[in-house]
């Protein structure tokens, strides 16, 4: 691949990644003259990597490591910094200063609630005094049907305080989905609200809360107490049949400022329980430990530049990883955003005038929402010049060539795009961006500091310009513990180390570049394969999207006369039919910029491409209905009725 123009250089070199540089050069007197020598360093040494970063970035510990790391026989045995003691939530209270904004809440309509460090640290002491007389202690669960909102961190601090373990869902998640995750961790706790907004509309939760919530109490192994209801929107005139209620706002204000008492646990100990989406069978519940808090203040203060101060939102729901990623820029002392409702409600507007208004500094959102707006052709700049804009994130899914031009083009000239790859596995970045580096279309900026990330062929053989498997050889702070509920570890290692032995295979297909940027193709299982030629589905996607009859497309590798030929579904802008003029134009276009293997061999249309509740498209699903095989979990969908316009296809029988 020939090397591309960059579509922005960075213009000052004064960075908290080029600091740190600075101080590793001086520390371990090595001369690490660019971003390709430090990342050497940081995976080739990489326990002097992590130890470094852990005292530089000021983590508040209890007692010091012995070591950085105590290396198991497998991978998956390794336990980081034993020997140190410490307290997620003391972390992330604890940095900001007394006065200065923690978090500022937008509600759909547009009304702001603002909570200083001071404030926050007093509704957190509050809660954590309630949960501690309902018993909870380190090592419970406490779970949250929370939107994005203060409530949601308020109910997060409170319990790792405690040192208890946290998980959350979304509040429109149905009841299945709900309990498919709820029920496998046996939470002592659970925090909700009583509705929230959503195009305007309030959106009662109480019935699926009467329904979980029985469930929770019914269970044969539960240790199930209370269920504290926050009153979000207005307060329930009646509980119903919610099991064992307690209003939230009844809690008594406390007065003065006493400090919390912190629980102290090692980097061993779980804080989070993450799941993943659970499209082919029940979620697994992902358990994580204070690495992740390590590699999120990397993440956040390195490569997103972020420092004590800024301002920061990214816009997700409490079911996506990237709200417990966001909850650590209180750990830098900066200032958190929280948004809940439709970000196109009432219109584009919505997020950006916030973004100019608050003077935003990272602005992170998916990939298809900017996508949104490069198919509705909005022009953000023309309206907001956002001056104190320096960093645009986005995650998803992989954001295709056209949406790199589209933020440079409409968005704004002078930003750091950073297009970010990792996952709930890690709760973190394999890959991700670089103030200090260019951006290229198309391209993950870099890979991240102390994350040994490579491409392997299919030989197993580590390869640049070529597109494989990403792994990882190397262990990374941030690395689930354990799944809950797999005493033997035998999930956790067919997970990640089935591919490679002791090797971190993490399921995307990927290529490094000439610019040692990454590529993210798509997931390794959703990967086409006509004439036994592995071809990525985001090659595909790049170019549909710029087709501008087309409003969303989904991609499948079907199985066909002992081969794979490539199916491509699309749904239509308004007034436009699949006629074999469109056909012929998709067909060239994809063989022009692409090549002849990527071009689809059927397109069909449908009315509407499943995804799952955290925004993302689902082909294995697809690919499943297509085959005639049944889709064991589709509560782990937001629409899973548009499934049923892919069953017993007659075009797809011949």
């Amino acid at each position: 691949m020939a090397t591309q123009n960059p579509l922005w250089i960075p213009s000052q070199s004064a960075t908290n990644l080029s600091r740190f540089q600075t101080h590793l050069e001086q520390k371990f007197g090595k001369p690490l003259s660019d971003y390709s020598s430090l990342h050497s360093f940081s995976v080739l040494e990489f326990e002097s990597f992590w130890m470094e970063w852990l005292t530089y970035s000021g983590i508040l510990l209890h007692q010091k490591p012995k070591k950085t790391l105590e290396r198991g026989e497998h991978f998956s045995n390794s336990k980081w910094f034993p020997g140190a003691t410490y307290n997620f939530a003391e972390n992330l209270l604890e940095k900001g200063s007394f006065d200065a904004e923690a978090i500022v809440f937008y509600r759909e309509d547009g009304s702001v609630e603002r909570i200083t460090y001071q404030e926050l640290k007093r509704e957190v002491k509050k809660l954590q005094k309630h949960l501690i007389s309902l018993g909870v202690t380190k090592g419970d669960r406490v779970v949250g049907l929370v939107p994005n909102a203060p409530i949601a961190t308020i109910g997060m601090l409170a319990t790792t305080s405690l040192g208890a373990i946290w998980a959350s869902a979304s509040p429109d998640f149905g009841v299945k989905g709900i309990l498919d995750r709820f029920e496998q961790v046996l939470p002592k706790v659970l925090i909700s609200v009583e509705s929230y907004f959503f195009k305007g509309k309030q959106i009662s939760i109480v019935d699926t809360l009467e329904e979980v919530t029985n469930a929770l109490a019914s269970n044969p192994k539960s240790v199930f107490k209370q269920t504290i209801v926050s009153d979000f929107i207005k307060p329930l005139s009646d509980f119903g049949k919610i099991k064992y209620p307690f209003r939230y706002q009844t809690l008594p204000r406390l007065e003065g400022d006493d400090p919390i008492s912190y629980t102290s646990i090692s980097f061993s100990d779980p804080v989070y329980i993450m799941f993943s989406s659970g499209t082919t069978g029940l979620p697994k519940c992902i358990v994580q430990g204070g690495g992740v808090l390590i590699n999120h203040t990397k993440e956040l203060a390195l490569h997103c530049n972020l420092s004590k101060g800024d301002r920061f939102f990214y816009y997700t729901t409490c079911g996506w990883m990237m709200w417990n990623w966001s909850q650590s820029v209180l750990a830098l002392g900066a200032t958190l955003y929280q948004f809940d409702g439709n970000p196109l409600y009432p219109s584009w507007e919505t997020l950006w005038s916030m973004a100019e208004k608050e003077s935003i500094h990272v602005f992170g959102t998916s990939a298809k929402y900017l996508s949104v707006l490069e198919e509705e052709g909005i022009s953000i700049k023309s309206k907001y010049a956002l001056p104190d804009l320096k960093v645009i994130l986005s995650t998803g899914s992989p954001l295709p060539v056209s949406g790199f031009e589209y933020v440079y083009e409409k968005i704004k000239t002078d930003v750091q795009l950073s297009s970010i790859s990792g996952g709930t596995d890690l709760n973190g970045c394999f890959a991700l961006g670089n103030p200090n580096l260019p951006v290229y279309a198309g391209q993950i900026q870099c890979k991240g500091l102390g994350m040994d990330v490579q491409v392997f062929d299919d030989m197993g053989k580590s390869v640049v310009g070529e597109k494989g498997e990403l792994v990882c050889p190397t262990p990374f702070p941030s690395m689930p513990l354990f799944f809950w509920n797999d005493e033997s570890g035998a999930k956790y290692k067919s997970a990640y180390f089935e591919t490679y032995d002791n090797i971190w295979c993490h399921g995307d297909f990927a290529s490094i570049t000439e610019e040692q940027g990454v590529i993210i193709y798509g997931r390794s299982d959703a990967t086409l394969n006509p004439g036994g030629v592995r071809i990525g589905t985001a090659d595909i996607y790049s170019v549909v999207s710029k087709i501008s009859e087309i409003k969303d497309s989904v991609i499948i590798g079907q199985e066909f006369k002992d081969d794979v030929r490539v199916v491509l579904f699309v749904v239509l802008a308004e007034g436009v039919s699949l006629e074999e003029g469109l056909i012929k134009k998709i067909k060239e276009q994809i063989k022009k910029e692409t090549s002849p293997r990527h071009v689809p061999a059927i397109i069909l249309t449908v009315p509407e491409i499943p995804y799952t509740v955290n925004g993302k498209k689902v082909e294995i699903a697809v690919k499943q209905t297509v085959a005639g095989l049944e889709v064991k979990n589709k509560n782990a969908l937001a629409n899973p009725n548009a499934l049923d316009f892919f069953k017993n296809r007659k075009e797809l029988m011949e």
